[in-house]
């Protein structure tokens, strides 16, 4: 006895598995279906004339339900899919009286997946069949209070799908925005460790670096330096080129991920330029040139700025890779273009023939032959001053604008760049 129960125990579960096996919007229309045909057959008193169409009804209400259920389906799907659901509860309805409970639930979850599938007007539409069979119902209470039910039912349904939509939106909206200002903060935020990193190198480098090259200029060049002057000067000289050192490491992290080109203006413009020249040649001691030609245009504050910087950079790496050389600085107006040329009549960088990017030098800029002194040691070569190139490189495409560097005809190096004149050029 056991053992038969054992077995029909163990059947009635593979039978469940199996079931199980099938997915949900095709299982419970089903179940619904046989619950619907049940019910018919248990009132087989009251629908013996019209069993067959009761039972083809009870189907109709409950199968079309596949097409409603299930997240991957078209709108168009489900919309004719509850149409057909609704049509078929209210000719069972009436005139048969045929309505289900089965029939009856296959309704409210098709207006409710209609409703939460984003089709609204649809799912309440669905209930007006049922609020209509009840004003007309007068004389037949049974349908009449049937109808109401269903139509109570089926409003609260519609609703409850409606709202789940609606909640289901302005999460994926607060999803979306939530999202969309994180990115924006985070490029922001690279855009501001750009700007930092840029900054930093532009002007405290510049400053650090005058120290450096003023402290072995003095070094090498004061008459009758006492030994313990000579290593002070050594020492400020070593103690300058390690914060700088340290510096490009902050550099190096601040622009690991920083995206190029976002920069707020700074306030120095081309009118601070000639106290930059001042600054240089007193730093260098040596013949720093500012040379003007053309039509000076006013320029926009932003272009002004990239100028400033560029020429401020071309010249702290002048004073550092060629110390005591002299330097032209040209600026020459054009209609369309602010070219600056920066020149220096150093040495230039190693493997001139392979490295340069400048295939001609400036007719204008006529460097003075002043006799330069030996590069000092430990300052770094033209490889580490990477920031430096790329940083001048960044502002110049900010305002649309070119650079290009390496060693200029006839010896030295050569920084050369092309702004736009006009403020309508950058847009």
């Amino acid at each position: 006895m056991s053992e038969d129960t054992a077995r029909r125990g163990d059947g009635v579960a593979g039978v469940w598995e199996r079931v199980r096996r099938f997915p949900a919007p095709v299982t419970y229309p089903v179940a619904l279906a046989l619950l619907a045909c049940a019910e018919v057959l248990l009132r087989v008193g009251s629908l013996r004339d019209n069993l067959a169409l009761a039972l083809l009804l009870g189907v109709c209400t409950t199968l079309p339900l596949t097409f409603v259920l299930g997240a991957d389906r078209a709108v168009a799907v489900r919309a004719g899919a509850a149409v057909a659901v609704t049509s078929a509860g209210v000719l069972a309805l009436t005139p048969f009286r045929a309505l289900t409970l089965a029939g009856v639930v296959a309704q409210l979850a098709a207006v409710y997946w209609l409703g939460r599938a984003g089709a609204p007007r649809l799912s309440g539409a669905l209930v007006l069949p049922y609020v209509v069979l009840a004003l007309v119902s007068q004389d037949d209470v049974a349908t009449r209070v049937t109808a109401v039910l269903v139509a109570t039912l089926a409003s609260a349904a519609a609703a409850t799908g409606i709202t789940h939509h609606v909640r289901s939106a302005a999460l994926a909206h607060s999803a979306t925005e939530r999202a969309f200002a994180d990115t924006l903060l985070a490029h922001a935020a690279r855009g501001e460790r750009a700007r930092i990193a840029r900054e930093l190198h532009d002007v405290v480098a510049h400053h650090i670096s005058m120290i450096a090259v003023q402290a072995e200029t003095a070094r090498l060049t004061t008459a009758g330096l006492p030994s313990d002057g000579a290593t002070r000067l050594l020492a400020i000289g070593d103690t300058a080129r390690t914060a700088l050192t340290e510096m490009r490491r902050l550099l190096g992290v601040l622009r690991e991920d920083a995206d190029a080109g976002v920069t707020r203006r700074p306030q120095p413009g081309l009118r601070q330029l000639m106290e930059l020249i001042d600054e240089s040649r007193d730093a260098s001691g040596s013949c720093t040139r500012l040379i003007v030609s053309g039509p000076v245009a006013a320029l926009d504050p932003g272009i002004e700025v990239t100028a400033f910087r560029i020429v401020q950079e071309a010249l702290t790496n002048a004073r550092r890779h060629a110390p005591g050389a002299a330097v032209d600085v040209e600026l020459r107006y054009t209609e369309e273009d602010l070219v600056i040329r920066v020149r220096d009549n150093g040495p230039g960088p190693p493997n001139t023939a392979s490295n340069s990017d400048i295939s001609h030098a400036s007719h204008a800029a006529d460097i003075s032959q002043v006799p330069h002194v030996p590069d000092i040691p430990h300052i770094p070569h033209v490889a580490d001053a990477g920031h430096g190139l790329l940083g001048m490189r960044e502002r110049a495409a900010t305002v649309r604008g070119t650079l290009r560097t390496g060693p200029a005809v006839g010896g030295g190096f050569l920084v050369e760049a092309r702004l736009p004149v006009r403020a309508e050029a950058l847009v």
